[in-house]
């Protein structure tokens, strides 16, 4: 237990924050791809509180962070022969520094939307996950439909589409926005919220860790924003173009899964020791 509350309801040590190492250049200004093979670093953003995606954990005595999103990275970064430079924030400041250019990219589980695509470029998709809605077990009975969470609070993580997936699928509900994905699972456990929405995947990660908790029997409705995808800033053509060459070659050959897979084993793995 000491490791999952480390790894999914802290998540406090910061590797980069958004104000460090930033260079001065705005995103869009040019494309990056020349610059990066130059100083031989992709400057990346993301928000480590995501099992299992991105989350934080130990490794040799040490707080690493580690997660699909992290391995796919790393492994695209290889392909371009250059290293890569982690930027530990929160998700709500993750595009924010990107378009900035205190980041090249990003990659945190980000789903492409209209008002995202009006300043970034986007990667080709990566990986797709539905949404679900989390509750409490002793709550099966009570929660059966998107109409069950009328007048009822329910928690999103600040700045994801989850958002709005609250407000436009659970009929009447309140939502509560939090800005720590870790947080808002406390307090669906401490019923301070009555359920909570996210990503299936991400979901089934902290079920597995958290015995009290459920998916809901619900369907929500499919979007397009079930898929994940990297996040670049305009005017960085030749950059998309790269990353989706690897992020193609490390789909065809099962790579991407597997990530996904040994992410899952290893968040259920340090929890239990």
């Amino acid at each position: 237990m000491k490791k999952s509350l480390a790894i999914l309801f802290m998540g406090l040590s910061i590797f980069g924050l958004a104000a460090c190492g930033s260079s001065g250049e705005s995103g869009g200004d040019g494309d990056q791809l020349s610059q990066i093979k130059e100083d031989g670093v992709i400057k990346v953003a993301t928000s480590p509180d995501y099992a299992p995606f991105g989350f934080h954990t130990e490794i040799d005595g040490k707080d690493e962070i580690v997660g699909a999103d992290i391995d796919l990275m790393e492994a695209i970064a290889k392909k371009m022969d250059v290293k890569v430079k982690w930027l530990d924030m929160s998700f709500n400041n993750v595009l924010a520094a990107t378009k900035e250019g205190k980041a090249d990219v990003a990659i945190s589980a980000i789903s492409v939307t209209d008002e995202r695509e009006k300043s970034f470029d986007f990667t080709d998709t990566y990986y797709t996950s539905p949404q679900a809605v989390v509750i409490r077990k002793a709550d099966a009975d009570k929660y059966t439909g998107t109409d069950s969470f009328e007048g009822k609070q329910v928690g999103a993580q600040k700045g994801t589409i989850q958002e709005n997936v609250v407000k436009e699928q659970l009929t009447g509900s309140t939502l509560v926005a939090i800005e720590k994905l870790p947080n808002i699972f406390v307090e669906l456990k401490n019923g301070s919220l009555d359920g909570l929405v996210t990503e299936k995947t991400v979901a089934q990660s902290y079920v597995d860790q958290n015995p009290d908790l459920m998916i809901a029997d619900i369907a929500l409705e499919s979007m397009k924003e079930d898929s994940f995808s990297i996040a670049v800033p305009k005017g960085n053509e030749d950059l998309v173009k790269e990353l989706n060459k690897s992020i193609k070659e490390l789909q065809d050959d099962g790579q991407v899964d597997e990530m996904v897979a040994k992410a899952q084993e290893l968040a259920k793995k340090a929890t239990n020791e």
